[in-house]
């Protein structure tokens, strides 16, 4: 066994498999995976290993797509059978939101040159002959669907890595993880130790227990899941070809052939938990104990669809564990609290995305950044507050409800509150219906008697929203923004050290503000910031709050100064946004320094004394309205809170919550981090090429200067889309022109109540202003047509005003 690697890859399933041969494949050759017991074990080996290219996010489609396409290769590659049978897979909708889903999901499929269309009944039955088509609204065919061989896959990604170089090492439980101090980890094993340069917990069923050797804890947690294998069918057996696998997702199972029988899974809404105090060390192949009253709903609804299920004899059960994250993704990326420590934990549809996954793993480890934004997938986007009680309800939640529509913008309540301030009971008695962001509840608009609802149209909630949109761009509007992050720097080098980490130059000046992006390890956006320079040295950093942990990695990137101090704020500090035409007259009456725009102009900040509270205020307003952010300590809030909304009142202003919000930014045409701005967009693409400054040495400035005078491949733009009147885009939504031609994809929508447009935010393709379009809402063509200026105020005469 090598005494060092440049990785160790901890977990023998098919994900530690599938890492380490794209390591390998990638270049990274000197590395080893370890694994306690037997190659498969845990999850894998027992896994129905569907597999399925669509999915609701569209770079989770493109690795699914990637998998599904490297398994023939691997074969090719290895001469290990991956058992690949791809007789295609039916998707039924009972339901209109249903239809709206497999809609839209054909028309991302049609976008990306993917194989996902609709058949009429007819082809349906002729592929499909014992399925019962009645009550179906839309049939969607993917030729590619089907499933593998879990055993076969996971030892083609091990004979392919070690083909390359890698080492796999078996019966080799990790006893320890020892960072040193240069970074490196002593990985301990009863064999002898390895030093690697990273480490990465591919544990399955046991990555609590591997987190915990490197003194981290993932929120993660097992439960039991069951399918069952009939008998051998008569008319299966006598057919000459494989049956097309049937996604029934409103039925709540799945279906497909296994042998000359059927395979059939369900999600149940007795949900029970397994190993809460952690995975038994000796666990391997053993399965539990058959329960298939638990699942009999389903069965039911199985057998409606598909007769032949219920005449069947039953020929195995497998009651098997698997192990989730509180939303059902797989926590992946190098853990922001260590230095080289990567995570890939809590994966659920492993054979559908495998390959890609394993990919993006690598390409992060050895080049430092992924092709594709994968925040979605980040163990960023969780932090200490998603604790045992929180992991257990949102995972209870996401399997009972695991075939359920996840719906744009959907909110739901398990596990909630875990994180609240304290005006959160004030908003409530206003009527505050909250959403969650990083943990935190946020008003999402104010009107208790219209209670939270998600879907593909627009919702009962939507005039609610309108009126608080209209109230703030007519009068005035307060806004929580308290769950945006807030960090503060401070010390005789402060300037010096954020000018290197920065794209744009630090404001010289005291009361000055800036804005500036990250930049990313490929050159694009890595997160979008404003600057204040409050002191000498003295710095307040304002940004997107559900990154805050993301970020964290960056923060670590240029080495800090002994004479720097930088913390965040973000707990300690509350904040509202004061906005509208009024803003000004009311926040003047809680005063006394002038907001004249001659003593306090646009991009300035002040501390104001608001009764009686020191306060920081920033002349800035992500409404695209004149405005101000004012913060404040957490003990402070309510009074702050009262005072803001006492003065608004006066105006006949108040209260205005974050979907209000989404409407008035994108009217404006603002851009947003983890929407508009991601590490796949370069600068240029979104108009912030503007903000960085050549003159200086920054991160990833190098990663800049490659790309900063190539073409943009795309270029973010503002849609009107003017074909509709029941749905608004979301985000996601294919862009074609009305030939077919596919030119980009929405990244945020609302209607602009103020403007009375439905509007669409999104990258386009050699699409000038004027052109006309077709946006895919609800997997349709709207024709909208791309706009010269944002509609609400092009100059941005009300911010400066």
């Amino acid at each position: 066994m090598r005494t060092h690697a440049q990785a160790v890859v901890i977990g023998g399933g098919v994900i530690g498999c599938s890492i380490l041969y794209h390591l390998a494949k990638l270049g990274w050759t000197d590395v080893v995976l370890l694994e306690r017991d037997e190659l498969t074990s845990g999850s894998t080996w027992h896994a129905a290993a569907n597999i399925h290219g669509l999915h609701d996010s569209t770079n989770i489609s493109r690795i699914q797509h990637y998998t599904m396409n490297l398994y023939n290769e691997l074969e090719a590659e290895t001469g290990q059978s991956c058992g690949v049978f791809q007789p295609g897979s039916l998707y039924l909708a009972q339901t209109e939101e249903r239809e709206h889903q497999l809609r839209l999901q054909a028309a991302k499929a049609k976008f990306y040159g993917m194989n996902f269309h609709e058949v009429s009944r007819s082809e349906a039955e002729a592929l499909h002959p014992l399925v019962n088509y009645d009550g179906i609204r839309c049939i969607m065919f993917e030729p590619d669907g089907g499933n593998v061989d879990p055993s076969g896959v996971t030892n083609a990604y091990a004979i392919g890595a070690r083909q390359r170089g890698a080492e796999i090492i078996r019966f080799c439980p990790v006893t320890a993880t020892v960072q040193q101090p240069d970074g490196t980890w002593m990985v301990e094993t009863e064999k002898g130790d390895i030093r690697a340069q990273w480490v990465i917990n591919a544990a399955g069923l046991w990555g609590r227990e591997v987190a915990a050797l490197a003194g981290i804890t993932l929120p993660l947690l097992p439960t039991e899941h069951q399918y069952f294998v009939t008998e051998t069918i008569a008319e299966i057996a006598a057919m000459d070809r494989r049956l097309p696998s049937v996604a029934d997702r409103d039925g709540e199972y799945y279906l497909r052939q296994e042998g000359q029988g059927l395979l059939v899974g369900a999600y149940e809404k007795d949900v029970r938990f397994w190993a809460e105090d952690g995975t038994p060390q000796g666990f391997g192949h053993e399965l539990f104990a058959d329960d298939l009253e638990r699942i009999e709903d389903n069965m039911m609804r199985a057998i409606d669809r598909v007769p032949v299920v219920g005449e069947a004899g039953i020929k195995r059960v497998i009651n098997g564990p698997m192990i989730w994250s509180p939303d059902s993704n797989v926590l992946f990326g190098p853990h922001p609290d260590l230095s080289n420590y990567f995570c890939c934990n809590g994966i659920i549809p492993g054979f559908s995305q495998s390959g890609g996954m394993g990919l993006m793993a690598a390409e992060w480890i050895t080049k430092g950044e992924s092709t594709y934004d994968m925040f979605a997938w980040d163990v960023a986007r969780f932090g200490k507050w998603a604790d045992a009680k929180f992991t257990k309800a949102r995972v209870g939640d996401q399997y009972a409800h695991r075939f359920s529509i996840h719906f744009p913008g959907e909110e739901r309540s398990a596990g909630r509150p875990v994180r609240v301030r304290s005006v959160y009971q004030q908003q409530r008695d206003m009527g505050a219906v909250f959403g969650l962001n990083y943990g935190w509840e946020h008003p999402l608009y104010f009107d208790a008697d219209t209670p939270e609802s998600a879907g593909f149209t627009r919702q009962p909630w939507f005039d609610s929203v309108g009126r608080e949109a209209k109230m703030l761009r007519q009068s005035v509007g307060i806004i929580d923004i308290s769950n945006f992050a807030k960090y503060r720097c401070t010390g005789a080098g402060a300037q010096d050290w954020l000018n290197a980490v920065f794209a744009n130059t630090m404001p010289k000046t005291i009361g000055r503000s800036c804005l500036t992006p990250f930049i990313g390890v490929n050159g694009g956006i890595a997160g979008d910031f404003t600057v204040t320079r409050m002191a000498e040295d003295e710095f307040w950093i304002i940004g997107s709050g559900m990154a805050e942990r993301y970020h964290q990695r960056f923060w670590k990137m240029v080495p800090m100064p002994d004479d720097v101090t930088f913390e965040s704020m973000t707990d300690a500090w509350c904040g509202f946004n004061i906005a509208g035409p009024l803003s000004r007259k009311a926040l003047q009456t809680l005063t006394n320094t002038s907001l004249a725009t001659a003593d306090f102009p646009f991009m300035r900040s002040k501390w104001l004394e608001i009764s009686g509270v020191t306060c920081l205020a920033l002349r800035v307003s992500f409404t695209g309205d004149l405005g101000w952010e004012v913060h404040c300590k957490a003990e402070d809030q309510a009074v702050v809170y009262g005072a803001l909304l006492q003065a608004a009142g006066i105006e006949q202003g108040g209260p205005v919550g974050s979907r209000a919000l989404m409407s008035l930014r994108v009217e404006k045409g603002y851009g947003s981090w983890g929407r508009e701005y991601s590490p796949e967009y370069w600068p240029q693409e979104v108009g912030l090429d503007g903000l960085i400054k050549l003159n200086k040495e920054f991160l990833h400035k190098d990663s800049y200067l490659k790309i900063k005078d190539n073409p943009s491949r795309e270029v973010l733009s503002l849609i009107e889309v003017q074909q509709i009147t029941t749905a608004d885009a979301t985000g996601g939504e294919p862009i074609f022109l009305p030939d077919g031609t596919p030119v980009g994809r929405v990244t945020s929508g609302a209607y602009g109540y103020s403007v009375g447009m439905s509007l669409a935010l999104g990258y386009l393709k050699d699409t000038p202003a004027g052109s006309a379009v077709d946006v895919m809402i609800l997997g349709k063509p709207h024709r909208g047509v791309v706009l010269a200026e944002p509609p609400f105020d092009p100059k941005g005469a009300r911010l400066r005003v």
